[in-house]
């Protein structure tokens, strides 16, 4: 029996009508006033081909903080309004949507991006002053660590987004607190060397995630469905602190203590590397002329660019990809906890999603970036429909991480494989793949 097809309820407003969702990923849409239609464009093609669930990718909380040119800020309440439209088109076609709302931190734009840093109103945002081996990369950038009362205002920031989401139709939200975000090194001790009631201790650092969680369910309901990432067996550079598997399995344990509706366990680095998205090295931000150009805008020293390049290399050599790369860590958890659990990071066949459903190591199955080059994926895993852009149950991408330096040049939420997208294009053409 498939277990694809089946539903599942996520807390109490969320209701999904499989178990296939779409990963948070960037889509390029900013803070335009085409941002909607920018969403609606890759979101409504992937509800009507039949996926469960849509996390749209993360947005900022604040003005500040983004990670991306191409990220959208919900920091008022106008803002997540316009969206609206998007979330019920979505509706219409069957999918639940949930939206993803996190901060940067130490790696928001504003510290490397130079137009931006430029018209930066203030100082960029942590949990604790630069550690050592962090302070030549952030020379020039002014960093202040978080008072114990800004971490709760931001904590009540999260609450009113939630109550703007939840107003504008949006199913349910979801911390964006991996892949060393500002949440993330609250929780990592790479980052975090805080001596209040937000550091010390594992359950210290994750205090920020109860205090969220608890402005959250004040301001948009109880009921109102919030998840959650959680970093289980971080990398770091050697002889660095990093949170242990131990303490990311214990956090997926406080997430469901401090009333979080779902948990997905990932693995990730402390540095904002590929780690997240295994793959090839991304060699379009050397080949592909328009990428070069804006990397090269965006960091006119060329020892910045430098740094930028040799963490993509190197993120890429020491990250390989390797298929279902997370199932240890969602597998631990799942064995841990009662809430669901959401399976993710290079997950490329039905075969392997129904087996991760069927040894019950997750109940729910995400994919990302294969969305990007194939929008109607969703029908060849659940079966809604016999007619897709390619045959068999293997998706196209090749996991080449070529669209990663968009994602974060703010480009469009697209496939940069050439070779990915001519074949797609075959096969929508109707001539056999090569």
């Amino acid at each position: 029996m498939a277990l694809l097809p089946t539903p599942l309820s996520i807390g109490g407003t969320t209701t999904v009508r499989n178990r296939l969702y779409r990963a948070p990923v960037l889509e390029g849409a900013g803070n335009g006033d085409d941002g909607a239609e920018v969403y609606a464009k890759a979101f409504v093609e992937n509800a009507r081909h039949g996926v469960g669930l849509i996390i749209q990718g993360n947005s900022c909380l604040f003005e500040e903080g983004r990670t991306s040119p191409g990220m959208t800020c919900v920091d008022t309440r106008e803002r997540m309004m316009r969206l609206a439209p998007m979330v019920e088109a979505v509706h219409r076609e069957g999918a639940a949507i949930w939206i993803q709302v996190g901060h940067g931190g130490l790696y928001a734009m504003e510290a490397w991006h130079e137009p931006y840093a430029s018209r930066r109103s203030g100082p960029i945002l942590a949990p604790s002053p630069l550690p050592w081996y962090l302070r030549p990369s952030f020379r020039g950038v002014p960093v202040h660590a978080m008072t114990t009362g800004e971490v709760y205002e931001m904590a009540a920031k999260y609450g009113e987004v939630a109550e703007w989401a939840r107003e504008a139709g949006y199913d349910g939200i979801q911390l964006a607190s991996s892949n060393a975000k500002l949440l993330d090194q609250f929780l990592s001790p790479f980052y975090n060397r805080r001596t209040d009631e937000f550091g010390g201790s594992p359950e210290g650092r994750a205090r920020i995630l109860r205090v969220i969680r608890d402005e959250i369910g004040r301001r948009a309901g109880w009921d109102y469905t919030c998840t959650v990432k959680i970093p289980v067996g971080e990398k770091a550079p050697p002889f660095t602190p990093k949170t242990s598997w131990d303490e990311g399995v214990r956090m997926a344990e406080w997430a469901q203590e401090w009333g979080y509706d779902a948990v997905t366990p990932v693995h990730v680095s402390v540095l904002p590397d590929t780690t997240l998205s295994r793959g090839g090295i991304p060699r379009s931000i050397w080949n592909n002329k328009a990428i070069a150009g804006k990397l090269a805008a965006a960091s006119p020293r060329r020892g910045r660019r430098a740094v930028i390049k040799a963490g993509y290399l190197l993120g890429g050599l020491a990250s390989p990809f390797r298929p279902v790369w997370n199932r240890s860590r969602f597998a631990a958890v799942k064995e841990r906890v009662s809430i669901p659990v959401f399976a993710v990071g290079g997950i490329r066949s039905r075969e392997e999603a129904e087996g991760i459903l069927a040894a019950g190591d997750a109940d729910m199955i995400g994919i990302g970036r294969p969305f990007y080059a194939e929008p109607d994926l969703a029908a060849r895993f659940v079966g809604t429909t016999t007619h897709s852009s390619t045959n068999g149950a293997e998706v196209r991408c090749r996991s080449s991480n070529l669209c990663v330096p968009a994602q974060m040049l703010g480009m469009r939420g697209v496939c940069y494989n050439p070779e990915v997208t001519r074949a797609v294009a075959r096969e929508r053409r109707g001539s056999p793949p090569s």
